[in-house]
């Protein structure tokens, strides 16, 4: 069974950083796109930033300049670093990757659980 494992969460002070890492594991032949998502209290899941397996990345409007989301494909692994924390950036921030597994022939989407940023003021 494929599983997303984020780690990184945890309380950060405005202004600060913090890296999210997100690893794929299981017998996976294959990952499209993997990204970042997030959900504050209250709100609707949102999209954070994306990026292709060859390397093309894509973010929402409030994080640009201050996110940045990289993978290592040998690692099965995508990556958040988040600069310049906001308080308005605290939320769960899950991770998502379209991949395949071994012995199937269609990619699917797969969710993490989800890792918990809290940005102080």
């Amino acid at each position: 069974q494929v599983q997303l494992v984020e780690s990184g969460g945890g309380l950060v002070q405005a202004g600060g950083s913090r890296r999210l890492s997100c690893a794929a594991s299981g017998i996976i032949f294959s990952i499209n796109d993997m990204g970042w998502y997030r959900q504050a209290p209250g709100k609707q899941r949102e999209l954070v930033a994306t990026i292709t397996r060859g390397g093309s990345t894509n973010y929402t409007d409030s994080v640009k300049g201050r996110f940045t989301i990289s993978r290592d494909n040998a690692k099965n692994t995508v990556y958040l670093q988040m600069n310049s924390l906001k308080p308005e950036d605290t939320a769960v921030y899950y991770c998502n990757a379209q991949l395949r597994e071994a012995f199937t022939t269609k990619y699917l989407e797969r969710w993490g659980q989800g890792t918990l940023v809290t940005v102080s003021s």
